[in-house]
């Protein structure tokens, strides 16, 4: 009796283990524009890797629109919201401010106070970057793109370094926009990124 009890703690103690939580954190690449949501990157992620056989819930952060300052400014609040602590956040911010040509430093500075707060609350980050737009000057975009493996560095986290890998400049993988993913783009981030993802998940 005692061993059959001690069996099922056993059991129950490594199914909840097993459960992961990751929490990606972006903009409208994250968060599926114009997309439904199961065509989102969270849920084609989720699919993925649970198609692994991994138990894994990605939770859809991602706001259109948000610069690293709005991305910032509501970190605690999506937290908040959460039943526990993400066991990985998917930082996937800063193309809406190269967009907006706002400066490097403050988008940096956000970022670096994001992955800062993750880290002391004991939560590991995989930090997405971008590449700039080819018509801004040359040297915003070498600081632009500088920026993530300056923060990668910095704080000791994984760098995915083009979140649009394979899907930029590919009107086939695009909406009309030209700038965001189609479903079929969003496949092609996943498979980009999920060696990164696996890698990053604790085990």
């Amino acid at each position: 009796m005692h061993l059959l009890i001690a069996g099922m703690l056993l059991f129950f103690s490594g199914a909840a283990r097993a459960e992961a939580l990751v929490l990606a954190f972006g903009d409208s690449l994250t968060a599926g524009y114009q997309l439904k949501p199961a065509e989102s990157f969270p849920a084609q992620l989720q699919a993925a890797l649970r198609k692994e056989g991994r138990a894994v819930t990605v939770h859809n952060a991602g706001v259109s629109g948000d610069t690293t300052t709005a991305g910032r400014a509501r970190v605690d609040w999506v937290l908040r919201g959460l039943k526990r602590k993400p066991d990985l956040v998917i930082l996937a911010l800063g193309a809406n401010d190269m967009l907006r040509g706002q400066p490097v430093a403050t988008a940096q500075a956000n970022l670096d106070a994001m992955i800062g707060g993750f880290r002391k609350a004991g939560i590991p980050v995989l930090l997405v970057g971008m590449l700039a737009s080819r018509n801004l000057d040359a040297a915003y975009r070498r600081a632009f793109e500088g920026m993530y493996p300056t923060l990668a560095k910095k704080h000791g986290v994984p760098l995915y370094p083009f979140f649009m890998q394979g899907v930029a400049g590919q009107p086939g993988l695009q909406l009309a926009d030209g700038m965001h993913p189609n479903a079929k783009g969003v496949g092609v981030m996943v498979r980009g990124i999920l060696p990164s993802v696996r890698k990053a998940l604790p085990r």
